[in-house]
């Protein structure tokens, strides 16, 4: 543990770094637009509350409940030189299902001090993090019998309620007070939630947490890293919690410069994949060095019976070579890695050699053997946002094969997710859920494909008068 002096003599230079950091980032100037402000992604000015909405087709009286997906969206307009997508603030959009009906669709700004400044409203409770962002911009979950707006990196959870609106930041008691992750990951088979923690200020560790069904933080391990990896995601399996220690890691020559998201591909940090057991000491994971490869999202992963484990994830070759306003990769296709604990090692096979993200399986196969996945397809050359192509894809990993749904030209879907029919449906028995951008138009629909005729046209659709733009992850949350 650092002495009193180290941590004052922290603090300062902390203080002076960030001083630079703000100045250089204020007065950076750039002749060129920047793609993540303007066109598609031109943030909403406001908030609306819609009852009267169209529907096409017949929406499934089993769907009772929410459709949430969060995504930055800038309050006040950023410095455009500087501005980074994943940094906007977090804005929630939700649509309320029940009876066959669409009840309202609804979207709100996260509420971080400074919009609640912004709109004169008195702040939210809870604790404050000078860590991370205040404004979860990523993901949004139900957790514990509630709904948390979730960003990583040092942002603490923010407790949402069923109509969208803030209630509280909350560290869980003070167990999270370096932050959470934007992926936690739920297991089936025992109701506790696991995930993989790191922030921004401490290069040189990361968390294992679970949270109880109850919602206590029954468990928050330490596991020592070295430049302080960009973990976004993680996986779990029967035994082990896999963490990805992989070659994009902070640099201080970006946060110094100005940058917003001071992460860089950094070709000297070796990649490797963790296996940790679920309840072993952070000194206790089997690393295995892998290619270098970037990964933010894994659709799921599993232990085989020789005692090997298999993890299906999109694959980027490489990942925020400058990465000044969003991710700029090369083009990743859809990868098996086998890894081996006795040997240390992963051995990748291509699924599908397709661009490709946002995989999701069916989350009641989480950690367990599973057959079918769902990824959105990327353009070869296009919107560096992962979108501009028309496809989703459905991958049948029991006989490697692929269907396609395409919306037509001009239609942009973001991530789909998987909603069983009832408790006891087959692993696709199902609904498919998610927003398509039609560019012509500038709206957007939520769309309700049969998982089971993928290629078929959509059970329903539910017309938005507006264009949402283009966002991180969504969940589906029963209701009643």
């Amino acid at each position: 543990m650092p002495s009193p002096v180290e941590t004052a003599i922290r603090s300062v230079v902390t203080k002076g770094i960030m001083g630079v950091a703000g100045f250089n980032r204020a007065h950076r100037k750039s002749s060129a637009p920047n793609p993540y402000l303007t066109g598609i992604h031109q943030p909403m000015e406001a908030e609306y509350t819609l009852t009267d909405l169209k529907v096409t087709g017949t929406i499934p009286p089993a769907l009772n409940g929410l459709y949430l997906r969060n995504g930055p969206n800038p309050f006040s307009p950023p410095n455009p030189a500087t501005h980074h997508w994943f940094v906007g603030d977090g804005m929630l959009h939700g649509v309320r299902l029940e009876g066959g009906k669409a009840l309202w669709y609804r979207n709100r700004w996260v509420r971080s001090p400074q919009i609640s400044q912004a709109l004169g409203e008195p702040p939210a409770p809870g604790p404050r993090t000078p860590a991370g962002s205040e404004s979860p911009n990523t993901n949004v979950v139900a957790m514990a019998g509630r709904i948390w707006a979730l960003v990583e990196a040092g942002g603490l959870p923010v407790e949402v309620s069923d109509t969208l609106e803030t209630r509280a930041r909350s560290d869980f008691g003070g167990l999270l007070r370096q932050g959470y992750t934007a992926h936690p990951h739920l297991d089936p088979l025992t109701g506790e939630t696991h995930a993989i923690c790191y922030t921004g200020q401490n290069q040189t560790t990361i968390w294992h947490t679970v949270i109880t069904a109850e919602g206590a933080v029954r468990r928050h391990e330490p596991i020592a890293v070295q430049n302080g990896p960009s973990i976004h995601d993680c996986m779990i399996t029967r035994n082990y919690v896999i963490v990805m220690d992989l070659p994009v890691t902070f640099s201080m020559a970006a946060l110094i410069g100005g940058a917003s998201f001071p992460y860089r591909w950094n070709p000297k940090h070796t990649a490797r994949i963790g296996l940790l057991p679920r309840e072993g000491k952070g000194s206790d994971i089997l690393w295995c060095d892998v290619e270098p490869c970037y990964i933010f999202h894994p659709a799921n992963a599993y232990e085989t019976e020789d005692g090997k484990v298999i993890m299906d994830a999109c694959v980027h070759q490489d990942m925020f070579m400058d990465g000044n306003t969003g991710p700029n990769g090369s083009i990743c296709a859809f990868e098996s890695l086998e890894i081996d604990p006795a040997a240390r090692a992963v051995t990748r096979r291509i699924i599908d050699d397709a661009p490709q993200e946002f995989p999701r399986p069916d989350e009641r196969r989480i950690g367990q053997p599973y057959r079918y996945a769902y990824t959105v397809a990327l353009p070869a050359q296009g919107d560096p946002s992962f979108l501009g192509d028309p496809r989703l894809f459905k991958h049948d990993l029991g006989t490697g094969t692929r269907q396609v749904h395409d919306f037509g030209p001009g239609c942009m879907p973001g991530e789909f997710v998987f909603v069983p029919a009832h408790e006891t449906a087959a692993e696709d028995e199902g609904w498919l859920i998610g927003y398509v951008i039609d560019t012509a138009s500038d709206t957007t629909c939520l769309v309700i494909l049969n998982a089971q005729d993928f290629t078929g046209p959509p059970v329903a659709s539910i017309t938005l008068p507006h264009r949402i733009p283009p966002g991180f992850h969504g969940n589906w949350v029963p209701l009643g």
